[in-house]
């Protein structure tokens, strides 16, 4: 197949990954949820013992790993979901004229992708910060990250599901493909662990806490190493087959405020059968609309949501199975970061590949989005 012969002129050239200290491991999500699943049981025995009501199954680090491919995760706060009486995050609120949370951590991210692109705070003169959940509606997050960083120019937020990542880079790398600006930052804070719903056992494990940023700039600027962005691609196609209604008019219906829908919430199988073939459909088409055939791309920075989902879209793509390298993962460490995992994978494993080397970050997830970027080693 031909080479490409189009690029948008522009490059990432450096990424940057944070994640909280704190770790949760299967064994301990497993022994707190267990103890609450008892709990219940106990609490309804007499309706359980009357068929009016299923009990709750308890859950295992075996069912959870060979389910997702998931050993731990980094969270914000412990105490919480290890509280079977509780099973929620504890999270002080913070004043006003304090750097908000999910800010301070789209920062701590950002310094350290500028760090790698030889940039300052100040050099930034456009932030565009996407994430699953936004702590609040306005003022906008990303204004906040550039005031912090000692940055100028504009700011925005996005909100896209597991896509908001690769579209706060494709946002960033059209604006400095349009003049509009030179040093873009494209920032995924992504505190995951505050919409889970730990009492649900088919999903209360998935979820981890990370924050990942990009540079993005001219390619004529890019140091050697940087990634050029040959193109970028999206998709979507409405479905509520992963969904979380939880919004500010939840008070404006009280009777139904705290229902568990307020939360994340997924068909699961559902899930899996539809975005496996949309997924690698629309990778390969991208490939295909670039001149590339998958089998000339060195690595596949996939959505990190699931193990057995990324090795069975990238076995569609390649024709045989992916070796580890090709398709890294890292779910192990970090479980799902909603949109933040491919990032964070483009971020830990891609140092390796040789000048012209190609890769492709893609994300695929709830609405359903989809979003890629082909991307060739400077």
């Amino acid at each position: 197949m031909s080479k490409p012969g189009s690029t948008t002129g522009t490059a990432i050239t450096g990424s940057g990954v944070w994640h909280p200290e704190t770790a949760i491991s299967n064994h301990e999500l497993c022994v707190a949820f267990n103890v609450w699943v008892r709990s219940e049981n106990d609490a309804h025995a007499a309706e359980i013992a009357a068929g009016t009501r299923a009990a709750l199954r308890e859950s295992t680090p075996e069912f959870i790993e060979k389910a997702s491919g998931i050993k731990q995760r980094y969270a914000a706060d412990k105490s919480g979901p290890l509280d079977p009486e509780r099973l929620t995050p504890n999270i002080p609120d913070r004043a006003d004229n304090q750097l908000a949370l999910q800010p301070e951590w789209a920062v701590n991210a950002a310094r350290r992708a500028l760090t790698q692109a030889n940039r300052d705070g100040k050099d930034v003169d456009l932030v565009v910060l996407g994430t699953s959940n936004l702590q609040r509606l306005y003022p906008a997050l990303a204004i906040e990250v550039l005031d912090a960083l000692g940055g100028t120019g504009s700011a925005f937020d996005l909100a896209l599901g597991c896509s908001s990542a690769t579209m706060a880079i494709t946002l960033a790398t059209e604006a400095v493909q349009l003049g509009k600006a030179r040093c873009a930052l494209a920032v995924t804070p992504e505190l995951t662990t505050a919409f889970v719903n730990w009492r649900d056992r088919d999903s209360h494990f998935i979820f981890g806490d990370a924050a990942v940023a990009v540079v993005v700039e001219p390619l004529a600027d890019a140091r050697p190493g940087s990634y050029e962005v040959l193109s970028t691609r999206a998709m979507a196609r409405f479905s509520s087959n992963i969904r979380n209604n939880g919004g500010y008019l939840n008070r404006c219906d009280p009777a139904h405020q705290f229902d568990a829908d307020k939360l994340f919430y997924q068909q699961g199988r559902r899930v899996f059968k539809d975005v496996v073939p949309m997924a690698a459909k629309f990778i390969g088409e991208h490939l295909a609309a670039a001149g590339v055939a998958p089998t000339e791309v060195a690595r596949f920075w996939l959505h990190q949501a699931n193990k057995n989902m990324n090795d069975l879209i990238a076995q569609r793509l390649l024709g045989r199975e992916p070796t580890a390298l090709e398709a890294p993962l890292i779910l192990e460490e970090y479980a799902n970061t909603a949109s933040a995992g491919s990032v964070i994978a483009f971020s830990k494993f891609n140092d390796d590949l040789p000048t012209g080397a190609y890769g492709i970050m893609a994300s695929f997830g709830a609405g359903y989005s989809l979003g890629s970027l082909l991307l060739r080693r400077v």
